[in-house]
């Protein structure tokens, strides 16, 4: 029996070598989640890559040739395809410098650290001389931009925040905007040991303490929790929260000390509530005609926040929407009105929720990495703006601040994720992946990116190669022994790049004359020097035990706490070392749409329009039984499909009005695609809104890539920015409509491979 991590959870496995032949979760970890039943199903899958591949247009006709995506792939050799990738690195990098290279990576792929595709791709492209990175992530772009000019940095209110434990213990009214979702609980970036989401909130709920959940979704807080449902229409929480202000404001309930000791620009704000610079005073009435929340229960949560120890916490899922900066900021604002920030149990929280890392004592050790090395290119994108950068190469463009210029990229390598699942308006990124004139991909699968790919390599999944890995805030370091052997002729990540650098002269670089288990060994015994007083067994004894448990700290952290004790001797990273209500700096990039202080901008398509053109407010939100699209091809994401296709959500109102029934092949449509999907009628969904997670592998019909006949959302979702300032992504929301589909559903492809030649 061993024991291996995976971002959604940790399991142990029996294995004949060759395959898993069992997997059950880990007997430490209190709430298991069913997505490790996918890993065992998807090892030996149809749609594993078997060996090297080279698309014939390019194979045939070299660099540039056009078809991307439509055209059958030639197998080769690995000789053959990493000869020819070293000849084309070698061209790009000589013909057009290191700028001409984006390395893709998204950090999902690997729970290993150092099988971890993103180190490995990026450390091997900065030992050639660097390339393009991007910032930020498709999950967090707008709060990582914003956050540090308001409060802190992201990865403080992530890895600092106040304890699950002490929530249970000292809070008495959370106000969960966005709710606080089972399913993102279950997942967390390098691994989760032990789930705990469930518990606290049923402690929390057992001791009195209330749960008010504001999201579209009733079940996107667990039933343990017994939360209050509030449903606004998606896209108004600005609305709500500027309300809520208004009455702590109007009635006297704003704690001033905190506001004058702890802030800067509440007055500015406090200004535009009161309606004294717009005429428009932000009342529970004004706020009631947007949302749709009646103005007394609005007037009467605010009341019921002030006299609580209350946390307001705001899932990521609000900032992945047009103007998502302002739902965001305007929490931070109300936990500094009702002046509990730094508080047990009280104050502000984002995540809960959205990844199981949020609460969890952080580890007072980090784990060993493998360095990346200097990237000696200084250009980036914000990463939501892949398809901007490959479409207008030399375009100047507005982000946090600064006017940038996208560059011209003429190679892609892409490791560890699929943009097809994560990016939006795929139709436009398909069309964007034809403009480089090569990309490569490494994967275990045939995803959505390696069918739009040049020279495609097969790798190996976690559970084929020898790693040691610890999650984001979890307390347990895990060896991973390989439990079988590769499937086909897949190879690791570092083997790929080893072999790679060897042909372009630069393999001492990178791999420092060390294999995989001397690497790992090395970094062991790195780290284990690091350590201190505390006991570390050597690399032999850890390689052969369960996992260690790494030290917490002595009691359990408050967010903010130093902080409030002393503003002066442990001020903030903001520019003012408060938490700022307005911000000059942001005020002074002068953008429209994100001045210097949260206020209500209504959405570009939303329900609250006076003519909208579509009658449903698409949800996008993630899905339940996978992590991203990892592993759609596995057992338990195959077990929620309706005929195959991806479930979509309707209230039965809806799904009446349109003569639909629990079920049915739908279609879903707006102005930039469509897709199919299978009808789960649901009175947990608020009417006038459909639920449709990501996800789903992108399957375009051959002669229309906006019709995607698997279920994707994002051949919907628009490739905007939630602003000028974060260049977020805004795959959270779109209006679409949907109908029966008539006709004889069209074949899957992408359990499948594509067509050799």
């Amino acid at each position: 029996m061993s024991v291996h991590l995976t971002h959604w959870g940790t399991f142990e496995a029996v294995s004949d070598g060759e395959r898993l032949t069992g997997v059950r979760a880990w007997r430490g970890d209190p709430e298991p989640m069913p997505l490790i039943d996918n890993v065992a199903s998807a090892q030996h899958h149809p749609a594993r890559i078997t060996q090297p591949h080279v698309r014939k247009g390019w194979l045939d006709h070299g660099p540039g040739a056009p078809a991307r995506g439509d055209e059958p792939f030639v197998p080769v050799s690995w000789e053959t395809a990493l000869d020819l990738l070293a000849g084309e690195l070698r061209r790009v990098y000589r013909d057009h410098g290191a700028e001409a290279v984006y390395g893709g990576s998204y950090g999902w792929a690997s729970a290993g650290r150092f099988h971890h595709a993103q180190s490995q791709v990026h450390r091997f492209l900065n030992c050639l001389g660097g390339y393009v990175r991007h910032v930020n992530s498709y999950s967090l772009g707008t709060s990582t931009v914003l956050l540090p000019y308001v409060i802190a940095d992201v990865n403080v209110l992530l890895n600092k925040a106040t304890a699950k434990s002490v929530l249970a213990e000292q809070t008495e009214l959370v106000v969960a905007f966005g709710g606080l979702s089972p399913k993102n609980a279950a997942v967390s970036p390098g691994g989760v040991s032990r789930h705990h989401n469930r518990g606290w909130m049923s402690a929390a709920q057992a001791r009195g303490c209330r749960f008010v959940s504001v999201s579209p979704l009733r079940d996107d807080t667990p039933a343990e929790a017994q939360a209050e449902w509030i449903a606004p229409r998606p896209g108004s929480d600005a609305a709500f929260m500027l309300a809520l202000a208004q009455v702590l404001d109007a009635d006297g309930l704003a704690d001033s000390g905190f506001l004058d000791r702890y802030t800067v620009g509440y007055a500015r704000f406090a200004s535009y509530l009161r309606g004294e610079t717009d005429g428009i005073v932000k009342d529970p009435e004004w706020a009631s005609e947007i949302t749709g929340v009646p103005a007394t229960r609005i007037r009467g949560l605010a009341h019921e926040m002030a006299t609580a120890r209350t946390l307001v916490t705001v899932s990521w899922s609000l900032q992945r929407a047009r103007h998502g900066e302002q739902p965001l900021w305007l929490g931070v604002v109300l936990a500094a009105m009702l002046g509990q920030i730094g508080l047990p149990g009280g104050g502000f929280g984002h995540g809960y929720g959205s990844t199981a890392l949020v609460g969890e004592p952080a580890p007072r050790i980090s784990v060993p990495r493998l360095k990346q090395g200097r990237n000696a290119v200084s250009t980036y994108i914000p990463v939501a703006r892949i398809a901007d950068m490959l479409l207008n190469p030399g375009a100047p463009y507005d982000y946090n601040g600064e006017r940038l210029t996208y560059p011209d990229i003429r190679l892609v390598y892409w490791a560890g994720g699929n943009p097809f699942h994560h990016h939006q308006d795929l139709a436009r990124l398909r069309e964007a992946f034809t403009r480089p004139e090569t990309v490569v991909v490494n994967d275990p699968f045939w995803t959505a990116t390696a069918r739009h790919a040049d020279i495609v390599l097969p790798v190996t999944m976690t559970i084929e190669r020898d790693d040691f890995g610890s999650g984001q805030n979890d307390r347990m370091f895990f060896p991973m022994p390989a439990l079988t052997e590769p499937h086909g002729q897949a190879r690791d990540d570092y083997a790929i790049f080893a072999e790679l650098s060897d042909r372009l002269g630069i393999g001492k670089d990178f791999t420092e004359g060390r294999t995989t288990m001397e690497w790992l060994r090395h970094l062991y015994d790195e780290w284990k020097d690091t350590t201190g007083d505390w006991p570390v067994p050597d690399f032999d004894e850890f390689w052969a035990g369960d996992g260690l448990e790494l030290p917490l700290a002595d009691k359990p952290q408050v967010a903010f706490a130093d902080f409030r004790a002393d503003p002066d001797q442990h001020p903030l990273t903001t520019p003012t070392g408060k938490i700022e209500i307005f911000s000059s700096t942001i005020d002074g990039y002068a953008y429209a749409d994100c001045p210097g202080h949260p206020v209500w901008l209504e959405p570009d398509e939303w329900l609250g329009s006076p003519e909208p053109r579509f009658a449903l407010q698409l949800v996008a939100n993630q899905p339940k039984s996978r992590l991203h699209s990892q592993l759609d091809v596995g057992a338990h994401s195959q077990s929620i499909k309706i005929a195959g296709r991806e479930p979509v959500r309707m209230n039965p109102s809806d799904a009446a009005a349109r003569g639909l029934r629990d079920g049915d092949l739908v279609r879903i449509f707006n102005d930039r695609g469509a897709c199919l999907a299978g009808l789960a009628v649901d009175e947990a969904v608020r009417p006038g809104v459909a639920q449709l997670s990501t996800g789903a592998w992108y399957d375009p019909d051959p002669t229309d890539p906006s019709f995607c006949r698997h279920g994707n959302p994002n051949v919907l979702t628009a490739d905007a920015p939630s602003s000028t300032l974060s260049q977020g992504c805004t795959g959270q929301l779109t209006l679409v409509e949907i109908e029966p589909y008539a006709g004889t559903p069209p074949q899957l492809s992408v359990s499948r491979p594509p067509a050799t030649a």
